[in-house]
């Protein structure tokens, strides 16, 4: 794997997009933050260690597809995506600016490797599904990634498009479940007591995985794994900390809609080693 920008690893590759995100936070003065913290391990794993893609052509008609569900944290897909040489992260500082195409949540087509219009919770999967299913009507053997919000689950529209995927035997599907046990208003666990997570997903027709979703090796070695049964679709179960990489910002709840301060900034930089 050739990292680019210099990145040594991909350890080095996530703090870089960390820190682009809180930045990208401040200057906008735009929330979503811890949520997007918590999927750049999943992002930088899909982005660097699993997904074919074309960064000269990125609408080449084989490159795998991911779509970001949880189109709140447009914020780390933007910055991975830049990262890994999708486009200039100089552009990053355009973010949820008047006239630009980086808003609050993605928009169709609006950059290089955003495939659709995501944050209405719960559609994301059905997109997926459908682009899914176009691959084998095409005979094209292209991957699909799906990254849910485990809130997102609480969304019927989610275990319909998971029963029909199953239904469809989509083994070139996979959705990654971003675990990070909070939503906006609270424990996702209690809200609508997701637990045993994995078990539901099993028993909608899916091949289940649980992994660390900050070890991006695990990740990675998981999402190749697609597809491990050729009749049906994966589910990686990624157990994640919302406001991963600056530790006032994890497991704080408050962060779903708190903006950093200048000062908070430098500190989240220096956690992740930055000066």
């Amino acid at each position: 794997m050739t990292f680019p920008h210099d990145f040594q690893d991909f350890d080095d590759a996530a703090r870089a997009v960390r820190r682009s995100v809180v930045k990208m936070s401040y200057q906008a003065q735009a929330s979503h933050l811890a949520s997007s913290l918590s999927c750049v391990d999943i992002l930088i794993a899909a982005l660097w260690g699993v997904m074919k893609v074309d960064l000269k052509n990125s609408s080449d008609p084989d490159r795998d597809r991911l779509i970001l569900s949880k189109g709140h944290a447009a914020q780390a897909l933007y910055a991975s995506l830049a990262h890994r040489g999708f486009f200039s992260t100089e552009l990053l500082s355009l973010y949820n600016t008047d006239g630009g195409v980086m808003s609050e949540h993605p928009g169709p087509k609006c950059l290089p490797g955003v495939e659709a219009a995501t944050g209405s919770l719960g559609h994301g999967l059905s997109i997926g599904l459908g682009i899914a299913l176009a691959a084998r009507l095409q005979s094209r053997d292209y991957k699909v990634f799906v990254i849910l919000g485990d809130g997102e689950c609480n969304e019927g529209t989610v275990w319909e498009a998971a029963l029909l995927a199953s239904a469809q035997n989509l083994s070139n599907m996979c959705v990654i479940v971003d675990f990070n046990r909070l939503q906006g208003t609270g424990p996702s666990t209690e809200i609508m007591n997701l637990n045993p997570l994995g078990e539901k997903w099993s028993s909608f027709g899916w091949n289940t995985l649980n992994v660390d979703g900050h070890n991006i090796e695990k990740l990675t070695k998981a999402m190749n794994s697609i597809p491990a049964n050729n009749k049906k679709p994966t589910a990686v179960i990624a157990d994640t900390i919302k406001g991963k990489g600056v530790s006032f910002m994890e497991n704080d709840n408050n962060w779903h809609y708190r903006i950093p301060t200048k000062e908070q900034v430098s500190d989240a930089n220096h956690e992740l080693g930055f000066k």
